[in-house]
């Protein structure tokens, strides 16, 4: 099955979870909506993981495409 991509980029789930955070930090909520934002948060920072994992699968095959000719070339002189 196909991988979807997250609902938001990550520049808004990271933004959007610093102020889930902020409010848990400041206090005076309830405990429900203590809860509700907590779980918010946690949909947020797995989105956030989501698009890094995205990202490292990028960077790691641009870099085994990248050393992919010296390795066949470390047999040639030229």
């Amino acid at each position: 099955m196909a991988e979807e991509k997250p609902e938001l980029s990550y520049e808004q789930a990271r933004d959007e979870l610093t102020d889930v955070v902020r409010r848990l930090e400041a206090g005076g909520l309830t405990l429900e909506e203590s809860l509700a934002l907590w779980e918010r948060g946690e949909k947020l920072a797995a989105i956030c993981e989501e698009w890094l994992e995205g990202a490292r699968a990028r960077l790691a095959a641009a870099m085994a495409e990248r050393a992919e000719p010296a390795e066949r070339s470390e047999g040639a002189p030229f």
